[in-house]
Parts: C-alpha cells; sequence; structure tokens
C-alpha cells in the first residue's frame, strides 16, 4: 500500500513540475522564417517552432496560440493553433 502511495505522490509531483515548465502565448505573426522555423509575434515574442509540428499554414497576419518550453535559451513551440 505504502508502495501504491508513493508512487501517486511521485506521479502527481512530476506532472505539476511539468506544468510549470510549459507557457503559452498568443498574438499575429508579425513575421514568419520557415528556413528557421522562427516566428515573431507581434508584441516581439520569438518562438522556434519544433520539428514534426507542421508550419504550412504559418504567415505573416496569422493569428496564433502556441504553447512553448525553455530550450537552451530558445522558446521552443511544443503546441500550436492557427487561424487567419
Amino acid at each position: 500500500m505504502k508502495k501504491v502511495i508513493g508512487m501517486a505522490l511521485v506521479l502527481m509531483l512530476a506532472f505539476s513540475v511539468a506544468g510549470v515548465w510549459a507557457e503559452e502565448v498568443a498574438g499575429k505573426i508579425k513575421m514568419f522564417d520557415s528556413t528557421q522555423r522562427m516566428i515573431v509575434l507581434d508584441d516581439g515574442t520569438q518562438l522556434w517552432v519544433a520539428e514534426g509540428l507542421a508550419i504550412d499554414t504559418l504567415k505573416d497576419g496569422a493569428s496564433v496560440k502556441a504553447s512553448y518550453e525553455e530550450r537552451d535559451g530558445k522558446k521552443v513551440v511544443t503546441e500550436l493553433e492557427v487561424s487567419e
């Protein structure tokens, strides 16, 4: 029984810490560089889209909502929603 409770506590802690690292941002794309997979939002936020995420719908002026993680000093997008 102690093992089950211990594992449950470890999992709860892991999920709560993981949630702290993810951030969300929304805005309009000011500039998109497909070569670097980089987005600059209208507020100046720079985001790099992770490999595996589609970039074909990204274009200047599109609105985006993104979840990202800090990796090596860059904001790397892990989830992306695009609307016109």
